[in-house]
Order: structure tokens, then sequence, then C-alpha cells
């Protein structure tokens, strides 16, 4: 009865998640990372009379499938990485809802539920996306560095993954402009612009999305856009005496029990919690950058962003540092 009753709180619970129904068969779910949410999926109108077969899978960006789950009444089976963090909720017989718990950078995307029930059969896509933010990046070598792969390397190393088009889309919305070129995850190499200009596209042409299409992953060579989401840990600036160099970061971090930050760590605590700091500080990346969300004259005096001071040389130039303590 506990358990029963356990379901039926989560149920309620990850159900505010769900934003929007485009059409019976179209649902889009919210969430952050680390949630425990469920994707629904319900059987209501069709018999039950020969029991049902329930499948989910993962549709990726390259047309293919990713299996998830597959049902057939006691036999279960879960694939992957979805293993031991997905199950069906199962409140009634008509229920094939999945139970999604401890999100991660990589499961956002769309999942397909399809139900067979005797000559009957129900389709049902549900969009999950991740509440989060969209940054370009590119390595201390410079710009147009990165292949495909070094790209999605790249992004990892940052605590984060390869954007999709719609996340890049809806960062444009709200107001990205970013004149490099960087990779998707769907291997095609966009930027955006929302002030058209010469170097950028041209001056005279529409504000958005800048395609260059699909490129060879292995020899074409661009930026990235990274996407990140929310903390779980806290994100700081490490007050010290002094200014120091790289190693000397890395090491006042670990002595107050963290890590020096990533980029991604910036990026989250900039955008999602509104972190302002104007003290530049090293980053894990060899990098020194800070976030500004109040924009003031000596700091980010026309927008609020995080500025990159650059890749200054790690033994001789003196700075602050970022620290990120992962939650326990």
């Amino acid at each position: 009865m506990i358990a029963l009753f356990s379901l039926a709180l989560l149920f309620f619970a990850s159900s505010l998640h769900v934003e929007a129904q485009d059409s019976e068969s179209r649902i889009r779910v919210y969430a952050n990372r680390g949630d425990n949410i469920t994707l629904p999926c319900r059987l209501d109108g069709l018999s039950t009379l020969f029991g049902n077969r329930i499948k989910w899978t993962k549709l990726e960006d390259d047309s293919t499938e990713t299996d998830v789950l597959m049902s057939m009444g006691f036999h279960k089976k879960t694939y992957g990485n979805f293993q031991d963090r997905v199950y069906l909720l199962e409140a009634d017989d008509n229920d094939a809802t999945l139970v999604f718990t401890n999100l991660d950078l990589k499961d956002y995307g769309t999942y397909r539920c399809e139900i067979i029930n005797g000559m009957n059969d129900k389709t049902v896509e549900v969009d999950l996306e991740l509440q989060g933010v969209v940054f370009p990046y590119s390595p201390p070598l410079g710009r147009y560095n990165l292949n495909f792969q070094n790209a999605e390397a790249a992004c990892l190393e940052q605590d984060a993954v390869v954007a999709s088009f719609e996340q890049l889309y809806a960062e444009w919305k709200s107001g990205l402009d970013w004149c490099n070129a960087g990779w998707l995850n769907d291997g095609t190499v966009q930027y955006p612009i929302t002030k058209p200009r010469e170097p950028c596209g041209g001056a005279r042409t529409s504000a958005g999305l800048r395609n260059y299409g699909r490129r060879d992953k292995s020899n074409s060579r661009y930026d990235v856009f990274c996407f990140t989401a929310s903390l779980q840990g806290r994100f700081y600036y490490l007050i010290q005496p002094k200014k120091l160099n790289y190693d000397e970061a890395v090491s006042a971090c670990m002595r107050d029990g963290a890590e020096i930050a990533k980029v991604g760590h910036m990026y989250a605590a900039w955008k999602l919690l509104g972190y302002d700091r104007c003290d530049a500080g090293w980053l894990a990346d060899g990098s020194v950058r800070y976030p500004i969300s109040r924009p003031r004259k000596n700091c980010s005096p026309t927008e609020a962003a995080v500025r990159l001071v650059g890749f200054p040389d790690k033994k001789q130039q003196l700075y602050g540092v970022y620290c990120f303590k992962p939650q326990p």
C-alpha cells in the first residue's frame, strides 16, 4: 500500500512538468537535470483482452532509434544507459507511463511509446526538454579547430553535451548572437545572428540561424555549441589573499574541498541562477572568464554575458579562481 501511495505521489508531482500536449499523440515535458519525471502514455479506449506489448524508444537526430524499455506482461527489459533508471508506472491496466529517474544531459530528446493490443495499436511521442543554456565554445588552440568527435569531447569536458538545433534555436530567440560557426549534434554547422552585419552573413540578410549544412565529421573543423543544464552542486568564486597561477588555482579549490569549475558550471550559474561576479578567474580548461548578470561600467557595460579574458600563460599570469563543489 505504501509503495502504491509513493508511486501515486511521484506521478502527481512529475505530471506538473507536462507543459503542453500538441495533439492526442504528442506531448511536451519540461524538466531539470537530476529530476525524477514521468513520460505519459496511456491505452485508454483499447481493450486489454489480449494483453499489452509496450515498447519505449528514443528517436535520435540521425533518424535511428535507441531501445529504452520493452514490456510483454511480466517480462520487462531495459537497455543500455537506461538500465536501472526507467520503469513503467503501471498505475492501472491501461497505463504505459514511463518513470524516468535521475535525468542526465543526454536524456533530452523525443521518446516514442508504442502499444500493441491484439489488433489495435497506439503510438505516443513525448518531447523531453531540459531547462538549460547553450554556449559557444572554442578550445585553447583558437577558433575552428574541432572536428565533430573533438567537439563532443570538448563539451563533455565542460560539463555539457553538443547542443541540438532546437536548443540553439531557443537560445537565439532569447537573444544569442554569435558570429562563429559551430557544430550541432545532428552534424550540421550553424550560428545564431540577431543583429545582421557584413562579417556575419551580410547586413541585408534576415536575423536567424545561419546554416552551413552537414559537414564531414572527421575532416571539417569548426567551433561547437554546447548545452548544459542545472547545477548539481555549488559554483562559487574562491576568496584568496592573492592572485594565483593556474596550478595554484587548482590546488586552492582542492584545499577547499572542491574542484576547479568548468565552463559549463559558470554558464549554468550565470544563466539559471543569475550569478554575477566582476572578478576574472581561472576555469578548468585554462581559460579566464567572469559572469555578469547585471551589466555595469568596467564589467560588462552593454549586456549580461559570460566574459572571456582568454587563455593566458598558466605559469606566468595571475587571476582569481572559480570552484565547484559537487553534491555529496
